[in-house]
């Protein structure tokens, strides 16, 4: 399984093999990059609908993504609905060759509704309550909410599921929880609960610990609502539930669309970057192409690392390509606070950094920017004047460039052997346990070390994908909770060849977040080759004999577990009187693999040395990886069947590269460029080199 030398063709055929059942299954099939941007035009101050589409031809739109926020104007009275301004712009938009998304407008009740029906807004913890003058503000569990949301979806599905301008729906948007608790929520809970303990009463009390300060219960009649729990397992459970909840919600719409939409049509929903409240392999069960918003830092702070997690993420759980259905136009904000518009260049090089990760489509947010509203200065890509700008410049001079190339770009296929492991339950449950006043669970900081170095990664969300046996490198930030089967999957994982980085905390707790009644790290201690009974809290220590070279002293921080070797080798020891007795960093030879733990919270550049030996040892390195940021180099396989590679400049400064891989084309030039041949890479900048 693991270190296998795969004949390059073989693996292009079973690239290519795969792609072929992906299309059997596609519901809509990309021939090219879609490129274009929300569009409201029930925003705009004065009627421009016709200027608008004549300008987005201008600029080389063809995608629009419409009417996810307009309920209130789709239904302006309890059973009075009123399409024609949408027939207009699906008419026109159909008429101009941009292809449309229409969303359902779930996440925005229209005002009749809070005042006839208050009970459909979301309470919280506390007794909070929200109100009217805001979206998401409901309980989407609320049976009334439910009624007339079914009814708005039928409404639109049965006037526009024909219509030849829809290539596909988006159901709500950017659904989160969102602290509800209302009754009606947390009797879904206490029935999850009870079913998935199987009215077993007892056996909860068990594995919660709910004797503890005498908070058990002998009747599911007294099982006590969210507000005041203590018990870490309640918490954590009450997460699942809402990521259930959620996914239910989604899988419900999906369920409704899909009575209507036609064979050639896709449904998605827009998820967020922030991954930790979501269940997204359940939520887009039924989905072909999953959807995110993304925002990141841009001027000086562009690195790329954001657009590249949250594709390394969602190509991992859609099994293929995805799309972007928002991102940075111009600035972004619920004020002109921090009005950061991007440097030239920046916009164009975020799109190519979206579709280096398997992205379809790149849709901003939005095509104008609004003149009222919470979001006035969250521009689009017209600013306020709806005229032409240094950034619709750009966006043309893109869209120009994915007419011409975009064929060789799209429906990228990336085959990476390395992958993080990402645990829902264990974000939660470091929460409600904390370690530190900083970030408890530093899935970032990991994601970091590999993207930095050039060490493509998936994401898997192990909570629910457990099938990791393709990979040759795991990556692990604190897995605090998890069951004995994942704990012994990854041993296996190991024994059988595959190199491991797992970080502290690991194995600690079980599936309820109970801690292990055994030495630490539990049923991974044969695989870590050490145990340990005693952890402390520190401050910033450096590493013994200077041990892995590194440049800043401080190595590692906030945390530090006492472990006793067994079969690991130590690799570092704190530089402490105390604390120094006891290693660090181990690694330990299980079967034909290998285990590194840290410890204790380690700097960025420990982290990054003790990931690339791993990568070392699971033979995953190459030329490219000895760049580096601000040079990240990132692949994958054409339609055509040809590896193309991404080769970004996160820089302000011209940076240079021996060019590592086979004979090509530079598309955005038309260039060839041969294997050694010395590249600069232009301030912002990418080369996109298609192999020969």
């Amino acid at each position: 399984m693991m270190k296998m030398n795969c004949n390059i063709k073989v693996f292009l055929f079973m690239l290519f093999m795969a792609n072929g059942v992906t299309m059997l299954h596609a519901q809509y099939r990309f021939d090219n990059i879609l490129y274009g941007a929300a569009y409201y035009h029930e925003y705009m101050p004065s009627e421009r609908l016709d200027e608008d589409i004549r300008l987005m031809k201008e600029y080389g739109v063809n995608v629009v993504r419409v009417g996810e926020s307009s309920w209130g104007v789709f239904e302006p009275q309890e059973g009075v609905f009123k399409f024609e301004w949408m027939d207009r712009i699906l008419d026109k938009m159909h008429e101009a060759g941009i292809k449309v998304v229409l969303g359902t407008p779930t996440y925005s009740i229209p005002a009749w509704m809070a005042e006839r029906h208050p009970e459909v807004l979301a309470q919280y913890p506390g007794g909070g309550q929200a109100y009217y003058g805001i979206r998401q503000n409901m309980n989407f569990m609320n049976p009334t909410y439910r009624f007339y949301s079914e009814r708005i979806i039928r409404k639109l599905m049965e006037r526009y599921a024909k219509h030849p301008a829809i290539i596909g729906y988006q159901v709500d948007n950017e659904i989160e929880a969102r602290n509800i608790n209302n009754h009606d929520y947390f009797v879904g809970f206490r029935n999850y609960v009870k079913n998935k303990f199987k009215g077993n009463i007892n056996k909860l009390t068990k594995e919660w610990g709910m004797n503890y300060w005498g908070m058990n219960i002998h009747r599911w009649e007294d099982f006590y609502p969210r507000d005041g729990v203590t018990n870490p397992s309640y918490k954590n459970e009450w997460e699942r539930w809402n990521r259930k909840a959620i996914a239910d919600f989604l899988n419900w719409q999906v369920d409704i669309v899909n009575e209507y939409k036609q064979k050639n049509q896709f449904v998605t929903h827009c998820f967020m970057g922030a991954f930790q409240n979501v269940d997204q392999v359940e939520s887009f069960r039924q989905m072909e192409y999953p959807a995110n918003n993304v925002y990141h830092n841009v001027q000086d702070g562009q690195d790329g690392q954001l657009l590249a997690y949250v594709g390394d993420f969602m190509r991992t759980v859609a099994k293929g390509n995805y799309l972007i259905t928002e991102t940075n136009a111009q600035t972004t904000g619920w004020d002109s606070r921090n009005q950061y518009p991007p440097y030239d260049g920046q916009l164009r090089q975020n799109v190519y950094g979206h579709l280096a990760s398997g992205a379809n489509m790149v849709e901003y947010w939005h095509w104008s920017s609004i003149h009222y509203g919470q979001e006035t200065y969250w521009k689009g890509i017209l600013g306020h004047d709806l005229e032409g700008n240094r950034i619709s410049e750009e966006f043309k001079k893109v869209a120009g460039e994915l007419r011409r190339i975009g064929t060789h770009l799209v429906n990228l296929k990336k085959r990476n052997k390395a992958a993080i492991l990402f645990s829902h339950d264990s974000y939660h449950a470091l929460q409600f346990m904390p370690y530190s006043w900083k970030d408890n669970y530093p899935i970032h900081k990991v994601y970091s070390a590999l993207y930095r170095q050039n060490i493509e990664t998936d994401i898997i969300p192990c909570d629910q994908i457990q099938d990791f046996d393709d990979y040759q490198l795991l990556v692990i930030p604190p897995l605090y909770v998890a069951t004995d089967s994942l704990l012994d999957k990854i041993s296996n994982f190991v024994y059988k060849g595959g190199e491991v980085v797992m970080l502290y905390k690991s194995g600690f707790c079980n599936e309820y977040s109970a801690v292990r009644p055994q030495k630490a790290p539990g049923p991974l201690r044969k695989a870590c080759g050490f145990y340990y009974q005693e952890f402390s809290s520190i401050r910033g220590m450096a590493l013994k004999s200077e041990a892995f070279s590194l440049n800043n002293p401080v190595a590692v921080d906030e945390w530090y577990e006492f472990l006793v070797p067994e079969t690991a080798e130590p690799l570092a020891c704190a530089d402490h009187p105390f604390f120094g007795r006891w290693p660090v960093v181990t690694k330990n030879s299980f079967g034909r693999g290998h285990l590194f733990y840290i410890g204790a919270v380690p700097s960025d550049e420990l982290l990054e040395k003790i990931v690339r030996m791993a990568a070392g040892n699971a033979g995953i390195l190459s030329e490219a990886n000895e760049y580096r940021f601000p040079l990240i180099i990132r692949s994958g396989v054409n339609d055509m069947g040809r590896l193309v590679h991404y080769i970004f400049n996160y820089s302000g400064i011209g940076q240079g590269i021996n060019y590592m891989f086979d004979d090509g084309k530079e598309l955005l030039s038309g260039k060839i460029v041969r294997k050694r041949d010395f590249l600069e890479i232009s301030p912002w900048g990418c080369a996109i080199i298609e192999d020969l």
